[in-house]
């Protein structure tokens, strides 16, 4: 299975550090977010990557080609000219992700416990159009989903807003971990072109494919701002 690693973003979050370095490069106990999950998904052996890159993406480019992309097979998604977000970085990358086969989504600046074995196989042994890692944690957004953990609506937890595909019944509501397993039949399903987010396609999606949840326990930190560096060097050494 390949994966592809969200590492284009602008990290505005981890400023100072993202002024003159991607977040992808960030470090956790002196070692890069990207290294650490290349490594973490090769410890599931999975040893084809993509990575998509814009911002300072020459910095990550060297850094592989110095550690020999960690003796895996990398292929680079180059979105310089324009950062796309995650729905059209996807879709720029379709050349070298859509062969017929399931692939993996991870955020570069996600760190996790989870294993991605099990959560693949519940993907795989169901045929699922779409499986999203989700957790019962504290978010600012949320995923709806119904009892048999299919996704039916998204919530924003301050505002109260809401986008549903039914009348919520008692949905429940759930945290995203920025990790997904995706048919490839999503690239014929997805309308939009451009930049775009992933997750504004399958509120779209939800509609009419099944989406799943993958309901875990594992431990899941966001590095995405300074604070929770300090958290993340806790758990990962």
């Amino acid at each position: 299975m390949k994966a592809l690693i969200f590492a284009a973003g602008k990290g505005t979050r981890l400023k100072p550090f993202t002024d003159h370095h991607p977040k992808a490069l960030a470090e956790v106990n002196g070692i890069p977010l990207l290294e650490r999950n290349i490594r973490f998904l090769q410890g599931f052996g999975i040893q084809d990557f993509v990575i998509n890159i814009h911002h300072f993406g020459s910095q990550i480019t060297d850094f592989l080609k110095k550690r020999d992309c960690f003796g895996a097979r990398i292929e680079i998604s180059d979105e310089s000219e324009e950062l796309l977000e995650t729905g059209g970085g996807l879709m720029f990358a379709r050349h070298l992700l859509d062969h017929g086969e399931d692939f993996l989504i991870m955020n570069a600046d996600i760190l996790t416990d989870l294993n991605i074995s099990d959560f693949i196989r519940e993907h795989q042994r169901n045929h699922h159009f779409v499986t999203l890692a989700v957790s019962d944690r504290e978010s600012s957004r949320k995923l709806l989903f119904n009892e048999e953990m299919v996704l039916r609506g998204w919530l924003n937890v301050k505002t109260g807003e809401q986008r549903l595909a039914e009348f919520n019944k008692g949905f429940r509501a759930l945290a995203f971990s920025g990790i997904h397993c995706i048919s490839p039949q999503i690239f014929n399903k997805i309308k939009r072109t451009g930049k775009f987010s992933i997750m504004e396609e399958y509120l779209d999606l939800m509609q009419t494919e099944m989406i799943h949840g993958y309901l875990h326990n594992a431990r899941i930190i966001d590095v995405g701002k300074p604070g929770s560096v300090a958290e993340a060097e806790k758990y990962f050494k």
